[in-house]
């Protein structure tokens, strides 16, 4: 009897090892999930999504069906941060947390941002919650992507892309930031101050506000306040090529060329070399 009591014994301690061990042990995810986080305007844009793989499945209009509502991922919802408010292909979205859904569908696509971040994957979700909904059309694309991959493209000062790759599907939602006024008020605050940010200020005018003669004016401030600046020069020369002054702009860049060899900046001797075959010879 006492031999049967602490072979029990033994046994159940053996148990209780054995689900101690396994519950030890951790496994690869599936599907990863990957939060990517891009500058973007005036703020970021952070992406937080899994990434199932195909895995030799159909994964359009099979594993992922057409006209239901799917998660853009696997396991939870893919969430949309914006520090700043922005604009999805037109729709403004403020400021905040928010969760991507989409329709797939094989000529048109539905794009959802939803409130519901709280949602386990498509469960709980509410269509009096969405904030922006919009079609756009998938293109197909000549390579298969295996895992499923979200990635910013075509990044520029206001605008960009948000692509979805699956398979052999591209889905691009475009996002864009009014940020002129903003930068506007900056450089006008700025210029009341001792150190004016005439450099800053050409920018502005050359690439947001399309005013040549006011971005004329600054960078010429701004090369008087630093004369050896071969970077400034090259985007003057650029402006004067805009503003009709084909003489002035090729003169100006081999100003720049000139401080550019000094400075040993083989960069921008290759840039203004460059530049310098498009204009136009009298």
């Amino acid at each position: 009897m006492r031999m049967k009591i602490l072979f029990l014994i033994f046994f159940g301690l053996a148990f209780l090892v054995t689900l101690t061990t396994t519950a030890q042990v951790k496994l690869p995810s599936p599907s990863t999930i990957q939060t990517i986080q891009q500058e973007f305007g005036m703020g970021t844009i952070e992406v937080t999504y899994s990434r199932p793989g195909a895995k030799g499945r159909k994964v359009f209009g099979d594993l992922v069906p057409y006209g239901k509502l799917w998660r853009t991922g696997a396991n939870a919802a893919t969430k949309l941060v914006f520090s700043e408010s922005v604009e999805l292909n037109g729709r403004k979205i403020d400021a905040g947390t928010y969760v991507l859904y989409t329709i797939p569908g094989e000529e048109s696509w539905e794009i959802i941002l939803n409130k519901g971040i709280k949602n386990l994957g498509t469960e709980g979700y509410k269509e009096t919650e969405d904030v922006a909904r919009f079609k756009v059309e998938p293109v197909k694309t000549k390579t298969k992507t295996e895992l499923f991959t979200m990635q910013f493209a075509n990044i520029e000062g206001a605008f960009c892309e948000l692509q979805l790759m699956w398979e052999k599907k591209l889905i691009t939602i475009v996002i864009t930031a009014n940020i002129k006024e903003k930068i506007r008020s900056q450089i006008d605050a700025a210029m009341l101050t001792d150190k004016k940010p005439y450099w800053q200020a050409a920018q502005f005018y050359y690439e947001y506000d399309m005013n040549l003669s006011k971005a004329l004016e600054n960078v010429n401030k701004a090369s008087d306040a630093n004369p050896t600046a071969y970077w400034i020069y090259l985007y003057k020369a650029k402006i004067q090529k805009d503003l009709g002054d084909n003489a002035g702009a090729l003169k100006t860049s081999r100003t720049s060329m000139e401080f550019a060899k000094q400075a040993k900046a083989d960069d921008y001797i290759k840039m203004n070399q460059a530049f310098q075959k498009t204009i136009k010879k009298p």
